[in-house]
């Protein structure tokens, strides 16, 4: 076998999301493993821990609940992407990369004879250069075998690869924030925009819905408050529209959740037209109704500087996308309108049908905000697997890319080597 048909087979996929890490093979076929980017470190001096053999000192991965003593230790989790950029000097940060890296390898083991995986990983599109140096550091530190070259893309690009679609605007939008990338055969650096808005945003809000309707000691389990907002949360096609309605017709848009294995369930009866407010933050922050939560002490989304990179807080979703793509030359805008391709967790949004003149789904709502700019031809899809196209675009790439294409700082692509 030569060494391209070996790429071929042996391709490795790692998308670093701000709240997900999904990694595989390419034998995985359309779905990846997926756990929480998250690590817990363990209090060494415990004497519980030594009798009971922990020799180390940072957990990932699905064990990691099983460390956690109380609520409070829900507090000391890190999640290193979370704003989907890693500051250099956080110590910490970058040790949760490494281990949950050594983590996804470590659970595809290669026969011994095998030369290594061809591992393609794929970061925010914002990342600094010195996030590519650190992590193919971080290879190179925990590779036993295991990486032939490795190689970094933007998610953005992935997404578009995933999809076949050279010329497209992605909108990738997760737990920590959202990427506006318009892409022309590869992404036009200048016009990305980012915003620090995402599904941990809409979360809060959700926690602060459940205090008042008297789920206070709930609203501290982020898991928890996750699934509520993911079963029962709704974006309206017209906020205010939707408030009119759910509030006259409660019964019509009454909610609730039973949480599996417990004997919590959770209702949303005369409170339920707060089931439109999630959605609606996520695209639009600035509607006057989120005042009364941000005076009550819910932090309002800031601007945030990190290296090079400013991530706009409040802006709307539909102002950002215009924005972004006005950076781009004007030949290439139309074009740039007419793909605009939506990809990420937080665009998993349910429209039900007994609730569809007032709720729709993230296309629609995305197609809404950009039609009252009065353009025209403007074209919104989603991705047929928003969870997991970034992934699908890594191994598409890898398989692509030849193996004797080596990597360059210049235009950052290629396989960089790893294994000796």
């Amino acid at each position: 076998m030569n060494i391209e048909e070996y790429k071929r087979s042996h391709i490795f996929g790692m998308d670093y999301g701000t709240s997900m890490f999904k990694y595989g093979p390419i034998t995985l076929g359309e779905y990846p493993e997926i756990v929480e980017n998250r690590g817990y470190f363990i209090d060494r001096k415990s004497i519980v821990y030594r009798l009971m053999g922990v020799d180390r000192d940072i957990v990932v991965g699905e064990e990691l609940p099983t460390y956690l003593e109380s609520k409070e230790d829900l507090s000391k989790l890190i999640y290193p992407m979370k704003n989907g950029v890693v500051e250099r000097g956080d110590v910490r940060a970058w040790r949760v990369v490494e281990e949950i890296t050594r983590y996804g390898l470590q659970n595809f083991p290669l026969p011994e004879d095998e030369m290594g995986y061809f591992l393609v990983a794929s970061i925010s599109a914002v990342s600094p250069r010195y996030m590519y140096e650190r992590i193919f550091d971080i290879f190179r530190k925990i590779d036993g075998g295991w990486i032939h070259s490795a190689t970094i893309i933007p998610q953005p690009l992935a997404v578009a690869i995933s999809h076949k679609i050279p010329t497209c605007t992605v909108i990738e939008s997760g737990h920590g924030n959202t990427q506006i990338c318009p892409i022309s055969r590869y992404p036009i650096r200048g016009a990305i925009f980012a915003l620090n808005r995402g599904g941990s945003d809409a979360n809060s809000l959700m926690a602060e819905i459940l205090k008042d309707a008297g789920y206070g000691d709930l609203a501290q389990e982020e898991n928890l408050v996750r699934r509520v907002k993911e079963e029962v949360g709704l974006i309206p096609r017209n906020l205010d529209e939707a408030i009119e309605f759910a509030k006259g017709n409660p019964e019509k848009v009454r909610a609730e959740v039973k949480i599996p294995d417990t004997r919590i369930r959770i209702v949303l009866e005369e409170e339920a037209w707060t089931r439109f407010l999630p959605g609606e933050y996520i695209f639009n922050p600035n509607h006057e109704i989120f005042e009364s939560y941000f005076r009550r002490g819910m932090s309002r989304p800031r601007n945030l500087r990190i290296g090079n990179v400013t991530f706009e807080g409040m802006k709307s979703l539909g102002d950002a996308v215009a924005e972004s793509i006005e950076r781009c030359p004007v030949e290439i805008q139309p074009n740039l309108y007419k793909n605009i391709l939506l990809s990420g967790g937080n665009f998993s949004w349910k429209a039900p049908e007994g609730l569809k003149p007032y709720a729709v789904d993230a296309v629609e709502k995305m197609s809404i905000q950009l039609s009252e700019f009065g353009i025209e031809g403007i074209q919104v899809f989603m991705s047929s697997s928003p969870q997991f196209s970034v992934w699908r675009g890594c191994v598409l790439y890898g398989y692509a890319v030849p193996a004797d294409y080596e990597w360059s700082w210049e235009i950052m692509e290629g396989w960089m080597k790893i294994g000796t």
